[in-house]
């Protein structure tokens, strides 16, 4: 529908329209695991910024059974395609 938005004293009139997400990406990752740390080599060339990579390989980490739990860095080199993922606590 349309929407009326006040912007610094003036008013913009603003029509919504659905947007359509591109379906998720699978990849597979291979790891290195030692102690707090895990090396990730071979992570995708995606068109995508490198703070929403290192948000996903955080996410993925978090949640899968390799992970350790909570997440306390990510280092992400896009021209190489490794990752370093460090967690709190050792495991």
């Amino acid at each position: 529908g349309k929407h009326t938005v006040n912007l610094d004293e003036k008013r913009a009139e603003l029509r919504v329209k659905p947007y359509t997400l591109e379906m998720g990406i699978k990849f597979e990752l291979h790891v290195t695991i030692s102690g707090r740390k895990i090396k990730v080599s071979e992570v995708p060339d995606l068109a995508i910024p490198e703070e929403w990579m290192k948000d996903k390989l955080e996410l993925n980490f978090y949640k899968c059974e390799q992970g350790r739990g909570e997440v306390e860095n990510v280092s992400y080199d896009k021209q190489s395609r490794t990752a370093a993922i460090t967690f709190r606590t050792p495991g």
